[in-house]
Order: C-alpha cells, then structure tokens, then sequence
C-alpha cells in the first residue's frame, strides 16, 4: 500500500506543469519545421540575382528589362517558355557512391530577343521563375521528356529542401553542385559585367588581332567577350557513343565544318575540360551528316532510325549524367550543318526547345583544307557583275533559274557551267556571288564567295546569316528577298563603285572568322562557333536553389 501511494505521488504533477510539459515538444516540433522549409532569399524571389535574365522587352513594357548583352552584341536570344523550367533526376559520374541522389533545378530561363537598346538602364527585380517541384525517384527518360517525368508548379514554395529517402547524405551531394554550380555562374556574371562595360571603352589590345569597323555590330563588346571566353569557357564532352556517328563527321564536303569541329573540340586542351562540374556546357557528339549516311535508309523518307538514335543517346546520358536534366538541356549543344539537323531535335522535345543547335557555316573543303580556295583580285578586275552556278535544290533556286539562268551577259546564272570553266574562276571574276538557300538556310556559297572576295548577295526570306550575333552583314553582303530576285540586276547595278569598294574590302576583313586551320588559330570559324556558343551560354541563368 505504500509502495502505490509513493507511485502515485511520483505521478501527481500540478496544472502549470503540464502546460509547460505539453509546450515543450511543441516548440521543439515547430523549430524542425523552421529548419526543413524552403528557403527564400531577402527579396522574397527564389533566384533573384537572374531577374534581368528572364525579363525582355516582349515580355514586359518597360524598356529597363532589356537583357544587357543582346543591346551590347546583339545576340538572338531565347525565350523561355511555359512548362519548359523544371528538374529531373539522373545519377552522375562523379557523385558520390549508389545510390546516386537527384538534383534540383529552379529558374533555369532563356530568353527572347531584346527590342530596345536601353541596356545600361537599372536591373529592377522581375518575376521569379517557375519552381519545379522533385520528380518521382526514378531515372529520367528522353522518350518522357514532353510527358509526366516533372512538374512544374507556379508556388516556388513547394520545391522541397531535401529528400527524405537520403537525408543529409543529400544534403551535403547538393550543396557541393551548388557550390560548383554557383561559381560558374559568378564568373558568367563578371563576363557579362566586363562586355557592358567594354561596349562603350576603348579599343583593348591583343597581339593577334583587334576588331575594328562596321563589319560588327559592337567590336569592342565582341572582342571583351571574345577574351572573356578565352579565359573562362568550359565545355565537357560526353564520351558515349561510338564512330561512325557518334566523334566522328566527314571532313572532306559541303559537310566537313561537321567532322573538323568535332575532331577540333575533342582535341582541344584550353577549352575541353574531364571533369563536368567545371562545364559551362555539354556538348552532345553526334554528327547528323553521319546519321544520314549510316542510319537513315536511302530514299525511305523514313526520319525514324535517326530520331530514334538522338532519344537513345539523351536517354544514356541522362541516366548516367545529372546535368541534363539539372537544365533539361539548356546548357547543352548540337551540331545541325546538315539540313535535316533541325528535324533530328524533334526527336526530343527539351532538345529542341531549350538546347543549342549550332548551325554553323557550310565550307566545302574538298581536299580538306582551304588551301587554293583563299584570295582573288582586287574590284578592277572583276568584269562579271554577278555569277550562281547550281543545279535545283530547293524552291528559291528555281525561281533564280528561271528569271535569269543564261538570259544575261552581266548576271551569269547557270544550273551546269560549261565544260572547262572553273568555277571558283568565275567566282573571282565576279563582283557579286549570288547565294540563294537551298532546303535549309545553309549555303557553302557564303564562305566560298568571301574566301573569292566576291561579295555576298544572300537570298532568302528571314535568313540569319553565320554568326550574325556579332557580324554586321549588311556592310558587306547585299540582302536580297524572294519577290525581288526579278530586280536583281537593277538592285546591284543601283550599288555605287565606292560602295562597292568598301564592301569587297569588309569581305576581306571579316575572312579570317570564316578560315578553317589546324590547329585552330585566334579568331578564326573553330573560335567563332565556340563563340556563338558561348554567347548563348551567358544568356541562360542555371540555379540548383535549396
């Protein structure tokens, strides 16, 4: 009897100790979920520091929300579209031991371009992007890419910290990508500070080269930029994938820009980087060219065998990889020299919509080098106004020919030369080399007339010309449409002997950012595609915001 009494009096406890006893776990309880909510920065935006990255005049009224870099260098930027921002999940090669834990992504954004020069205006805050919400535990495919492998939910609150099926272990795999990933982005920053600032300065010295005159839209923009990629740009290779499709591309074709690439980015030792935390870039190493020759059955007009190799290799790297689905592909890149280069992204959605294809200029490298293609006379002794010889491929071409192929002595279109007249000949005795699009925009005529110093007359509707992103094409080609080619003679006959003067002279300029060599040298059409890349690049904000 007494033992129960002691008991109960052990027991007894007055009402102010149970109130104190009932709110201790509960604070306790609120503090953990203080410590696991997401986390918003001062201004509230789950990546603020990209405000000026989504904003672009189309979107928004306010001419203080241009991108600063397309003002300064014209860069046809993109646009980032609904449902395109989001995660995956994928394992990674350099991440810790299985099992391999997700990542996140926020605010990876593109955009549109910019229709106001007002760049140096103050970068007000825009909207945040969409936050994605984590996918399922599971490998994300290519094939699901446009269908239920993410979300995307508007409420940036509802990105979770950290996933409960790996806990801290997580946590830290994350932190560590943050920390990679946060510094290639500070060092994006200052480039694009250092191109705003040099677009108004001075000239910078170079022992190569400095570029100067209205061959460029801004050459000092250009030339910052230009130096800033050679000091910082990374790109990783993935090595899946064997020859012939796969690291490998012809060499010696209207194709061959495909092949050298390649062959020059695999090779190269100052931008090409083993490990993929230090990337700005991915490159994605099949040649399309290829594809057509050993994968697409000849005449069966039958583009599946090729889209179904672009989804196997996403799915590869994807797998093996986080960074594909850490940007859904933004941060990565095709080839498309061949004309069905654009029908193989379709394979994929994210490929299409948010990578970067490269469509760089066609150079006919026949023996492959440019060796005997380089150079032409000086204006006075150019007699032909202007030369095309090609047969029909594609509409514009048949209207050409039509119009003009051997009904005039100054404006020399041909669909077959004669026998024994060269063609490169022709292109050095002619003032104008007429260069319509084929299928695809694409032209090795482009090169081939600037490496003549023949003049460039480009036909096509809404054609953007190579490199156009930092290149003034219109003070040294003439832009002809369709519905003018009826008007060609009178519209290049109308073009003063000065001005023409200072055009085939621009020619010669810009001919050193179109040369092949190898090695590559400073400046030259291996750089400038690493450069059209590199702009694209800086225009896209990546964030794995915990």
């Amino acid at each position: 009897m007494d033992c129960e009494k002691k008991l109960r009096a052990c027991w007894f406890v007055s009402p102010s100790t149970k109130l104190l006893l009932l709110m201790v776990p509960l604070v306790a309880v609120a503090g953990l979920v203080a410590v696991a909510a997401p986390r918003k920065s001062p201004a509230g935006d789950l990546v603020s520091a990209y405000s000026w990255l989504w904003s672009s005049s189309r979107s928004y009224s306010s001419p203080t929300r241009t991108p600063i870099l397309d003002a300064a260098l014209q860069i046809p930027v993109l646009h980032a579209e609904a449902g395109d921002g989001g995660s995956g999940r994928g394992g990674s090669a350099v991440g810790p031991p299985a099992p391999d834990p997700p990542l996140m992504v926020v605010g990876v954004q593109k955009m549109e371009r910019a229709v106001s020069d007002d760049s140096l205006a103050p970068e007000p805050s825009a909207s945040p992007p969409l936050a994605a919400e984590r996918p399922p535990n599971k490998t994300s495919s290519a094939t699901k890419e446009g269908t239920s492998d993410f979300s995307v939910n508007v409420a940036r609150n509802n990105v979770p910290a950290f996933n409960e099926s790996y806990g801290f272990v997580e946590k830290a795999w994350q932190k560590r990508v943050d920390t990679d990933l946060e510094r290639l982005e500070a060092g994006l920053r200052r480039a694009r500070s250092g191109i705003r600032e040099a677009k108004s300065g001075n000239p910078m010295e170079d022992p190569d080269y400095v570029p100067v005159g209205p061959m460029y839209r801004n050459a000092n923009a250009f030339h910052r930029s230009y130096l800033e990629m050679e000091k910082q740009f990374k790109i990783f290779v993935y090595k899946e994938g064997d020859p012939p499709v796969f690291h490998n591309g012809p060499c010696k074709s209207i194709y061959a820009m495909e092949g050298n690439f390649i062959h020059m980015v695999e090779i190269n030792k100052r931008f090409r980087t083993e490990d993929p935390r230090e990337a700005h870039v991915f490159f994605l190493p099949f040649s399309v060219a290829m594809m057509v020759q050993f994968v697409y059955v000849r005449d069966s007009h039958d583009f599946g065998p090729i889209k179904r190799t672009v989804i196997d290799y996403i799915d590869v790297v994807a797998g093996k990889y986080p960074y594909w689905n850490r940007s859904l592909g933004a941060d990565h890149f095709m080839l498309a020299c061949h004309d069905w280069g654009p029908e193989a992204s379709f394979a994929v959605p994210h490929l299409h919509r948010n990578s970067i294809r490269v469509s760089f200029p066609e150079v006919n490298l026949h023996t492959g080098a440019i060796g005997g293609l380089i150079g032409g006379p000086s204006p006075s002794h150019r007699s032909i106004l202007a030369f095309f010889a090609g047969g029909l491929h594609g509409p514009m071409r048949h209207i050409l020919l039509q119009h003009w192929e051997n009904k005039d002595e100054d404006v020399k279109v041909h669909r077959y030369l004669p026998r024994g007249v060269s063609y490169y000949d022709m292109m050095r005795r002619s003032k104008f080399c007429i260069c319509p699009s084929g299928y695809e925009v694409a032209s090795p005529r482009v090169v081939e007339a600037i490496y003549t110093g023949c003049v460039p007359v480009l036909i096509s509707d809404h054609y953007v010309p190579p490199f156009s992103d930092v290149l003034n094409w219109r003070s040294f080609s003439v832009e002809v449409t369709v519905r003018e080619i009826p008007n060609l003679k009178t519209i290049l006959a109308s073009i003063s002997s000065r001005q023409y003067i200072r055009m085939q002279r621009r020619v010669a300029q810009v001919r050193r950012h179109f040369e092949v060599h190898s090695p590559p040298k400073r400046y030259d059409v291996f750089h400038m595609i690493l450069h059209s890349v590199w702009l694209r690049r800086l225009n896209v904000g990546l964030s794995d915001n915990q």
